[in-house]
């Protein structure tokens, strides 16, 4: 197996987040079929899809949100399937939701420390007991904390309530805090969802940023397709459950099975 690693051509390793087969049904209704991705070191791959293709589905199963009814998920070759999503974090897998799931009364620093508890946090004995080693984790959990603010921009705002940020900050904040828990591998399920072209660009610099100075591997779900374009070195596309396509930007561009999926053919439009 080949990954793409800075654009370039890598020779195969052990992939950092692994999905093969993934089948979800719902009852009689089969949300995503036969479904499988490889993330390697390094890599922005995105997943893209008409609404309703299974983009969501695809990543509650890659995060332990849900579990799949056949398929398996494992990290450098570790099983996950089955285990809660408490474990794919600490096995190194991140994400952002859709909608926001901030802590709105909490600070900006305090959210962003919650993602960082999981792996630093003293453990409810040393807290209670008032031991040193709580006093040593805490002043880690702030620092990891602040220095992925400052990754976002928002370090100079870390004393504000997460509530009341504009919206575009709030999503920032999100990616803070899934970057808090030190992952191998982000995901990042819509992030410029609501948000103005002003924002959706400053956003695209941002990941872009993140991407070249972390090294870290992104798995990006997004509508916008120019953001998805400009960024990916790699896109996934899937319609009504299924993968029908998988190549660099300019061949997803240029498939006509992708065109379809998203306009419809010239009879369906016509009769639209």
């Amino acid at each position: 197996m080949i990954f793409l690693i800075g654009g370039c051509l890598q020779p195969s390793a052990t992939p950092l987040l692994e999905g093969r087969s993934l089948t979800r049904r719902f009852g009689g209704v089969t949300a995503l079929t036969d479904y499988s991705v490889t993330v390697g070191p390094g890599e922005l791959l995105g997943l893209i899809g008409p609404n309703g293709a299974g983009k969501t589905t695809a990543f509650n199963l890659l995060t332990g949100v849900l579990k799949p009814t056949d398929g398996q998920v494992l990290s450098e070759g570790v099983q996950l399937t089955g285990k809660k999503p408490e474990e794919y974090a600490r096995a190194g897998i991140a994400r952002t939701f859709q909608n926001i799931r901030l802590f709105p009364e909490l600070s900006v620093l305090e959210n962003a420390a919650a993602g960082c508890a999981m792996r630093r946090g003293p453990g409810w004995l040393a807290t209670m007991a008032g031991l040193p080693s709580a006093a040593r984790a805490e002043n880690d959990i702030h620092e990891i904390a602040a220095r992925q603010l400052a990754e976002v921009g928002l370090a100079d705002i870390a004393d504000h309530k997460a509530g009341s940020l504009p919206y575009g900050h709030q999503r920032k904040l999100e990616i803070a805090r899934a970057l808090a828990t030190e992952p191998k591998v982000l995901l990042l399920d819509e992030p410029a969802a609501g948000m103005n072209p002003s924002e959706t660009a400053a956003l695209v610099d941002m990941i872009a940023g993140l991407h070249e100075r972390l090294k870290i591997s992104i798995i990006l779900v997004e509508h916008d397709m120019r953001l998805v374009m400009r960024l990916c070195q790699r896109i996934q596309v899937l319609d009504r459950g299924k993968l029908i396509a998988e190549g660099a930007p300019a061949d997803i561009r240029a498939n006509e099975a992708v065109v379809t999926a998203y306009l419809g053919t010239r009879r369906e439009r016509a009769h639209a």
